[in-house]
């Protein structure tokens, strides 16, 4: 059988043995030190605004960000006339608290479909997808908050011989 080499030194002395070492014609392949995060392209129209559609439920929000004074504009509407629940435009402002950009951007948004929470999640979805087309850098930020995922849960439907999708009728014995 073969000798076992024990130590870090012994290592050492075989890779000189070897000679591992590229040749002096050889070209060694570029070390990389260090996660480099790839950094995509910011992404304007012709008016410099940012876009993304957001989706939540049977929601579906186009959203439109600019620099301005933060001011939140859905359906043509004020975002305190639209939604007039608090802790919809919180979840609507949440992507601009985490990335320290309340007040920066303006945000206009049509939204179609679904319920006012829906319509909410589908805004801040959006709001959140402009956003890093607007400022890259923010995406580690944006995504590690969770705010990129599409949240997938839709209502299930109705099933024949039942009351809801799954409530069955009232069971009566005689």
């Amino acid at each position: 059988m073969a000798e076992e080499n024990n130590t870090v030194s012994d290592l050492a002395d075989l890779k000189d043995i070897a000679g591992d070492a590229p040749a002096s014609d050889e070209v060694a392949a570029p070390v990389r030190t260090g996660p480099a995060a790839v950094l995509r392209e910011q992404e304007l129209d012709a008016q410099g605004r940012a876009y993304a559609t957001g989706r939540r439920k049977d929601a579906v929000a186009r959203v439109w960000i600019k620099p301005g004074t933060g001011k939140v504009t859905v359906n043509g509407r004020d975002q305190e006339v639209y939604f007039a629940r608090p802790t919809l435009r919180l979840v609507i402002n949440q992507p601009f608290s985490i990335s320290d950009r309340e007040g920066q951007y303006d945000v206009v948004a049509t939204v179609k479909g679904g319920g006012l929470s829906g319509q909410a999640g589908a805004v801040k979805h959006g709001i959140s997808q402009a956003l890093t087309k607007f400022e890259p850098a923010l995406r580690a930020t944006v995504k590690a908050a969770g705010f990129l995922t599409r949240d997938s849960r839709v209502v299930e439907r109705k099933k024949y011989g039942r009351a809801k999708a799954r409530k069955s009728f009232q069971f009566s014995k005689r």
